[in-house]
């Protein structure tokens, strides 16, 4: 008899889940990016107990068309790709379709949605990727999701979370980064009932830095701008007086991405 054994498509879906959600800060940014992506000007982010408990992410994108919210949470479904010569011009953040798929798979989903066009907002539920209810929602044009007990249903991978307060932390890195690289947007992170961080959206980089790492911080830049060909160099680096002794607070973003480059190291 044979030991190869075709998996499950539950078990299957499971174990891929793992591979795009491994922490709460996994969550938010597949989420805030699909914000991003969606033309949203305001995002609101809020997390409770480092978020695994409870995540909120909303904006005021273009909302998801009723007709496209179920195949939205298919795995590998995507409106950004459709043909292979699309994967050379792909100039948003998430492309890959899976994350949707992913994050309810491993917690308690409910989204609510209105596109643009519709008039009646749509609220969907899932639990474990098994629907739960699909009904009418009055709601304004964008989208909202709650996640709620995350990897509630794998407990091998909830053992393997740290305290609430350094996956707490994880996320707040991930807003932080996420705000630095998109200034035209305001961001509100709320944490444990607690507004910790609101940036203008008012396009400078510089109000931004201000929000993130306070007004010392941002009054004692330079800044920076530069342009060769088709390639341009700008921001702020800090005065030699208020210099570090690590690299933790060198941030870099290519096309509106947040990076760890070395090279980019080397050559600062």
């Amino acid at each position: 008899m044979g030991v190869i054994n075709v998996l499950d498509k539950h078990v299957a879906e499971l174990i891929a889940a793992g591979e795009v959600v491994e922490r709460p800060a996994s969550v938010i940014k597949e989420l805030v990016e699909n914000s991003i992506d969606a033309g949203a000007k305001h995002i609101t982010v809020e997390i409770k107990n480092g978020g695994t408990t409870f995540m909120r992410v909303a904006d005021d994108g273009c909302g998801i068309y009723r007709d496209d919210i179920k195949v939205a949470f298919l795995r590998h479904a995507t409106s950004k790709v459709k043909v292979e010569s699309d994967l050379d011009s792909i100039s948003t953040l998430g492309f890959r379709g899976e994350a949707l798929a992913s994050i309810c798979a491993v917690s308690r989903l409910q989204l609510i949605t209105r596109n643009v066009n519709e008039e009646i907002g749509t609220s969907y539920e899932i639990d474990g990727g098994e629907e739960q209810s699909f009904d009418d929602a009055g709601c304004p044009v964008g989208t909202t999701f709650v996640i709620r007990d995350l990897f509630y249903n794998i407990p091998a991978r909830a053992k393997f979370l740290k305290k609430d307060v350094s996956e707490g932390n994880a996320v707040s890195n991930i807003i932080d980064k996420t705000a630095l690289s998109h200034p035209e947007i305001a961001f509100t992170y709320i944490k444990d009932g607690k507004q910790v961080l609101r940036t203008f959206g008012d396009g400078k980089l510089i109000s931004t830095i201000y929000s993130v790492f306070g007004k010392d911080f941002a009054n004692g830049l330079i800044t920076v701008e530069y342009q060769l060909g088709a390639i341009r160099v700008c921001g702020y680096i800090s005065k030699p007086e208020h210099s570090r002794p690590n690299r933790n607070m060198q941030n870099f973003f290519i096309n509106g991405r947040y990076i760890k480059t070395r090279t980019a190291m080397v050559a600062l």
